[in-house]
């Protein structure tokens, strides 16, 4: 059964009350690696939106159309993975052919987008929580700019903490997490105006 949840509700719930990254913490390595560099984490970011928005309608249609009706669920997975790696394969030599800096800048975790847990984490949630087409393209396309925003938001921060003293022991990785955690805090805060799980 589809629930009953209106797809721009969906929308507005997956960016701001269960954004995938600060209240699932789904995709977090990428996004800590990239996050110092704006121009970088602005090219992750549309790159994330556009193969989460992408991959989870076409997972949506394979699982619907083809896993469930031939009885092959068990093999959703990897179907599942397989679809995400070619999606991220062709995006992969677009931005090499169309932005060769941003390729360069983005190095190891443009590839590494197949296995960020976010994207596969998205189509499990909907496959669990049975969204209809709509809903699925909603929800994915809200979860990809709610990742986006977030990471948008850690640059722009760890760009004013590069120029501010912070104490010795929390110098690098220390303020980035205390950081983080201040960002999930502040999201958390905007529960109860959206329930969708």
């Amino acid at each position: 059964m589809i629930p009953d949840i209106h797809p721009f509700t969906l929308f507005l719930a997956s960016i701001f009350t269960s954004n995938i990254l600060l209240a699932n913490f789904l995709g977090m390595c990428s996004f800590i690696s990239i996050s110092k560099d704006m121009t970088s984490s602005n090219g992750l970011g549309m790159a994330v939106t556009g193969v989460l928005t992408l991959t989870s309608m076409i997972n949506w249609v394979v699982l619907k159309y083809i896993l469930i009706p031939l009885d092959l669920l068990y093999l959703r997975f990897i179907v599942f993975i397989v679809v995400i790696a070619a999606t991220v394969q062709i995006l992969e030599m677009l931005i090499d052919r169309l932005s060769p800096s941003l390729y360069i800048a983005l190095g190891i975790f443009l590839p590494l987008i197949t296995v960020n847990c976010a994207i596969l984490g998205v189509t499990l949630f909907i496959e669990i929580r049975n969204y209809s087409f709509i809903q699925t393209a909603s929800y994915a396309f809200g979860s990809g700019l709610g990742w986006w925003l977030a990471i948008m938001a850690l640059s722009a921060i760890q760009k004013k903490i590069k120029n501010s003293p912070v104490p010795a022991g929390l110098e690098g990785p220390g303020i980035t997490l205390v950081t983080i955690g201040f960002m999930a805090m502040a999201f958390i805060g905007f529960s109860g105006m959206l329930i969708v799980q």
